[in-house]
C-alpha cells in the first residue's frame, strides 16, 4: 500500500537530449545527489520508473540517527546530521526535521552492554551519545509501564518526515536548474570508447559522460544488465501509522517490543527492529554465499518465502533490450504488501507498554523493499569497469537518515572534488577483495 501522506511532484515536460550528469532513481539518496550536482551548476537529468520518493524513501521510520551506527557510517552521518539541521533554511522548505534526541531502552542486559561498547567508541568522534541508568531510562519514558535495565540516548539525533523530504530535495534541485522525470524508466547505457556515454530511457536517449545509478532495490539487476556483479539483497519491511494520540511519547524511542516516532501531525509511525521478509529468489540465491554471515546474526528476526517476487521485481532474472520494456516499466513502483502479523504485535506491544494508548488504532500499514549489502554498509563507488558510473546502493535501511550527505558525497565523487567524508569504506571492490570487514551486530 502506498505510503498517503507522500507529497506529489510535477515532471518536466521535456526529456533534455544531453546532460551533464543522468542520476538513475529519485529516492531520497538520488534526489540529494542532483541537488549537489545542480547546485555545482551541472546540467542534470533526475529519473524514475515511478514518482519521486515513491518506494523505501517513503516507507521508513523517519530516523535521523547517529547512536548505534556502525563505526564506518558515523562521520558521514554526522555531517548528514548538520545537514538535516539546516535543510529548511537551505531549500526553503521543511521537510519536518526535528532535533528532539532519540533513545534506546531495554530490559535485556546484553543491549545495555552493547550500546556502553558503543558509545565509549563513538566518544571519540564527538557523538554526545551516553549510556543511560534504569532510572533515567524509566525518566526518559514516562507513562511506560515496561520496566527497565537501562539505555542509551543521544540529544542531536532527531527524525523528519519521509512522505516530505525526498519531494521537497528534488524541487530544490530543480531550482538549482535539474529537471526531473517520473515514469521515464532506463533501460540501459550506453557507452563509447569503453566508457559512458549515453542513457537509454523509454522516452528515448539522454547523451551524457556520467551516470549515478541509487536505484534502490533495483540497483543490482539494472547493474547485472552492464555486466556488472552487485551482491545485494532486498528485505521487505513492514511499518505502521496509529490515529493521533495523546503526545506521551515525545521523540523516536526504541524498545526491544516496538520502535516508535511520533508524527508533526499527533499520530505515531510504528515498527519492529530487526523483523522483515526475506523473499527466496533467483537473485538472492546466487548471492547467498555473500550474507551468510548476516542472515546468521539477523536469522531469528526474519521469515522466508517464495512469493512473485521469484519471477518478476528487482531480484528476478531475465533480459531485456533497450527498444523493448523492461522489468523497471512492468513494476512503476515495487509495492510489497506489509505482515499483518507485525502490525498486530506492534500495536499490542505498544498498547501493553503505554495504558494511556490502549485505544490507539492503526490507520495505515505499509511494506517496503530494504536494499542491504552483505556488511551492511552502502556502496558509494565508481566502478573500474564502467568509466563514467557511479553506484550509491545498499544502505541497509540507513539511507533516510544518511541520505542528504550521502548524495553530496555521490555527487563528489561524479565531480572528483574533495569528498566530505573518506570515501573508502563505501569502496565497491570491498565486496569482492576480502576487505570489506564483518557485518555489524546493531542495527
Amino acid at each position: 500500500m502506498p505510503v498517503s501522506d507522500l507529497k506529489p511532484i510535477d515532471s518536466d515536460p521535456t526529456l533534455p537530449a544531453q546532460a551533464d550528469v543522468v542520476v538513475i532513481g529519485a529516492g531520497i539518496v538520488g534526489a540529494s545527489t542532483a541537488y549537489y550536482l545542480a547546485r555545482k551548476g551541472l546540467r542534470v537529468a533526475l529519473l524514475d520508473k515511478g514518482q519521486v520518493g515513491a518506494e523505501q524513501s517513503s516507507r521508513n521510520w523517519g530516523w535521523c540517527r547517529q547512536q548505534n551506527r556502525d563505526e564506518r557510517e558515523i562521520p558521514l552521518v554526522i555531517k548528514s546530521l548538520a545537514t538535516w539541521d539546516r535543510l529548511a533554511a537551505e531549500i526553503g522548505a521543511d521537510a519536518g526535521f526535528r532535533k528532539t534526541g532519540l533513545s534506546f531502552v531495554s530490559d535485556v542486559a546484553a543491549d545495555i552492554a552493547l550500546w556502553d561498547d558503543w558509545n565509549r567508541m563513538a566518544s571519540q568522534y564527538g557523538v554526545p551519545s551516553r549510556t543511560l541508568s534504569a532510572r533515567e531510562a524509566q525518566a526518559m519514558t514516562p507513562g511506560c509501564d515496561t520496566k527497565w535495565l537501562g539505555g542509551t540516548t543521544c540529544t542531536t539525533d532527531g527524525s523528519a518526515e519521509p512522505g516530505l523530504a525526498t519531494t521537497l530535495i528534488a524541487e530544490a534541485a530543480r531550482s538549482h536548474g535539474a529537471t526531473i522525470h517520473q515514469e521515464c524508466a532506463a533501460r540501459g547505457i550506453e557507452t563509447s570508447g569503453g566508457r559512458v556515454s549515453g542513457v537509454v530511457t523509454e522516452r528515448g536517449v539522454i547523451r551524457t559522460q556520467a551516470v549515478v545509478c541509487a536505484g534502490g532495490a533495483w540497483t543490482s539487476r539494472f547493474c547485472a544488465r552492464l555486466g556488472i556483479d552487485l551482491p545485494q539483497a532486498n528485505v521487505r519491511g513492514t511499518a505502521f501509522r496509529t490515529s493521533a494520540a495523546p503526545g506521551i511519547i515525545k521523540t523516536p524511542l526504541y524498545t526491544p517490543q516496538f520502535t516508535i516516532r511520533p508524527r508533526l501531525d499527533g499520530s505515531y509511525t510504528v515498527s519492529l527492529n530487526g523483523r522483515g521478509r526475506l523473499e527466496i529468489t533467483p537473485r538472492g540465491i546466487k548471492y547467498t554465499r555473500y550474507f551468510l554471515p548476516l542472515l546468521r546474526l539477523r536469522f531469528r528476526g526474519l521469515r522466508f518465502r517464495i512469493g512473485r517476487s521469484f519471477f518478476e521485481g528487482p531480484e528476478a532474472l531475465g533480459r531485456w533490450s533497450d527498444d523493448a520494456v523492461s522489468p523497471f516499466e512492468r513494476t512503476r513502483v515495487l509495492d510489497p504488501w506489509p505482515d499483518p502479523a507485525i502490525v498486530k504485535e506492534g500495536i499490542e506491544a505498544l498498547r501493553a507498554a503505554y495504558p494511556a494508548l490502549r485505544d490507539l488504532q492503526v490507520t495505515q500499514a505499509w511494506a517496503g523493499a530494504i536494499d542491504s549489502m552483505p556488511d551492511a554498509i552502502p556502496v558509494i563507488s565508481a566502478v573500474g569497469k564502467l568509466p563514467g558510473l557511479v553506484i550509491s546502493t545498499g544502505y541497509s535501511g540507513h539511507g533516510f537518515g544518511i541520505g542528504p550527505a550521502a548524495g553530496e558525497l555521490t555527487a563528489q565523487l561524479v565531480t572528483g572534488d574533495t569528498p566530505i567524508v573518506d570515501p573508502s569504506p563505501y569502496r565497491y571492490t570491498r565486496l569482492f577483495d576480502g576487505t570489506g570487514g564483518e557485518a555489524p551486530k546493531l542495527f
